[in-house]
């Protein structure tokens, strides 16, 4: 692939690894200018949300390190099939040109009863990207689509060059849980289920078995977009239907590093593993590797940030003027947990390499 920002961030053997680039607490600029100093130091690339071409321009100025690679994520509300959406979208990869690796968009769920005109769509917007000097489009699984519906569709497409998948393992990990689970109990919401719920106890085997559902379901999704031979771009995070850990009261968006806290014992543990975990991760990076081209696979961190504080350190000169850094060392925390995750994901990759050279 020979894009120039293609070419962004990574060594010959290396994906593009990525994450979340913006504020998440309240304060001023110094939060973005701690975020460039931590992703700089831990050579990560920025997924940057923008509503609007300006805010796109405000959040370059941050980045990283010059070939940092970055990626996109424009508002959730953007519908393709509306001659405006696709506009918007064209018009963001015009500006960015050159400067960004790809736009990401979420899936619709009209794209069940109206294939046609979605497909459609998407082809109309594989040629108005056309030319963006290396911008890729990727539709991200987020609507709770049949997983099987998302493949389809990027198989009736196959043939566009600037149109992929943006495969969220959070979202399909916890698509297949709810599924199962509402099978086995007459459609009930596992999401909706509590540790504190007084009934827990009795569906606790029954939710992990769907829980270990996930990781297999993720493979297979990988495997099926990846054999079609284009660039997918993922957004890594781990999760569980239990966890209220977030501090956005979601199951996912979580580090793999992460366990849910029980109020009792199960199975000799006081806590539960998510639904990837170390082992899940590997597995997920080696299956991208074995199919694609590490250029043609982009890796982005989509962590949201948990409760804690680690000191600035180095970093203190950037809030001088800040009385109370609460939020600055919120924010340093949440940084940390990104760094340490993005470790994990160049250990996998190495390992998947040693193991390659040594067959």
């Amino acid at each position: 692939m020979n894009r120039a920002a293609g070419k962004q961030g990574r060594t010959a053997s290396c994906p593009r690894i990525l994450a979340l680039f913006q504020k998440r607490v309240d304060g001023d600029d110094a939060l973005m200018n701690l975020a460039r100093l931590r992703f700089s130091q831990a050579q990560i690339g920025t997924e940057l949300y923008a509503e609007t071409p300006a805010e796109l321009e405000y959040l370059l100025q941050f980045r990283p390190y010059p070939e940092a690679p970055a990626a996109v994520h424009l508002q959730r509300g953007l519908d393709v099939m509306d001659q405006a959406g696709r506009e918007t979208i064209a018009h963001f990869a015009g500006k960015a040109a050159g400067r960004i690796y790809g736009l990401v968009v979420h899936d619709q769920a009209e794209a069940v009863n109206r294939t046609d005109d979605y497909t459609d769509a998407l082809r109309e917007l594989d040629s108005m990207v056309r030319g963006g000097d290396g911008v890729y489009l990727f539709i991200e699984y987020a609507s709770g689509l049949d997983t099987e519906v998302f493949i389809n569709l990027f198989s009736r497409i196959r043939g566009l060059k600037n149109v992929s998948a943006c495969i969220d393992t959070g979202h399909v990990g916890i698509w297949k849980i709810r599924k199962i689970f509402s099978e086995m109990h007459a459609g009930r919401d596992v999401c909706e289920i509590r540790t504190d719920d007084p009934g827990l106890k009795g569906l606790m085997e029954d939710i992990s078995y769907a829980v270990e559902a996930a990781l297999p379901e993720t493979l297979r999704v990988v495997r099926e977009l990846g054999t079609l031979g284009k660039p997918l771009h993922f957004h890594l995070h781990d999760g569980h239907p239990l966890s209220s850990s977030s501090v956005f009261g979601v199951s996912d968006h979580m580090s793999f590093l992460e366990t849910v806290p029980l109020p009792f014992q199960f199975r000799d543990k006081g806590s539960l593993d998510l639904m990837y975990g170390l082992s899940g991760l590997s597995s997920i990076v080696r299956q991208s590797l074995e199919i694609l081209p590490p250029d043609q696979i982009s890796f982005s961190l989509e962590i949201h940030p948990g409760e804690g504080r680690t000191p600035l350190e180095d970093a203190a000169f950037l809030f001088d003027h800040w009385r109370d850094r609460t939020n600055a060392e919120r924010m340093n925390y949440w940084l940390a947990v990104l760094a340490q995750n993005k470790k994990l994901v160049d250990e996998a990759c190495r390992q998947f390499y040693l193991r390659r050279k040594g067959e």
